[in-house]
């Protein structure tokens, strides 16, 4: 699907809000309601809008902790690969799981724990215990200084 400028208008204001109402977002990218409601649901229809979600603060429900674990297999074959990846969307402490290379890693996470506490109980209870697991490698993150699940769209050329 070839995107113009107000598709991505669209995209910008509904990564913005996801709570937007079609008439606040028709209003905000200069349509009427009807255009702008099909223009959504094209969007949906093509696969570009995936979901629309609501974000929390972790802090305050308690989870102050937010760690970054690498992670490095025993093997590398499809079955074990995707042993871990089951297990891993198991554990709901998991936020991102990212299959890597360039390190010596395969994999990191993303785990946000109430404490350190709890996260020692969530590493040597239920990651170092999946399967092929060999090494664990944990960074913690001491300050957040950007985080948004807004993708840029600069670079698509409009129609």
């Amino acid at each position: 699907m070839k995107l113009d400028r107000l598709d991505k208008r669209i995209l910008r204001e509904i990564q913005r809000d996801g709570t937007i109402t079609n008439l606040e977002l028709a209003e905000r990218i200069g349509l009427s309601p009807s255009p702008c409601a099909r223009r959504v649901k094209q969007l949906e229809d093509a696969g570009i809008i995936l979901d629309r979600v609501t974000l929390l603060d972790p802090k305050k429900l308690d989870l102050k902790l937010t760690a970054l674990i690498q992670i490095s297999m025993d093997r590398h074959t499809p079955d074990r690969f995707e042993k871990f990846e089951e297990q891993i969307r198991s554990y709901a402490e998991v936020t991102e799981c990212l299959l890597i290379t360039g390190q010596s890693a395969d994999y990191q996470l993303k785990v946000v724990v109430p404490d350190m506490e709890y996260y020692q109980e969530f590493l040597l209870n239920k990651i170092t215990r999946i399967e092929g697991v060999t090494d664990v490698h944990s960074s913690f993150m001491l300050r957040e200084v950007q985080n948004t699940t807004a993708l840029p769209l600069d670079h698509i050329e409009s129609q």
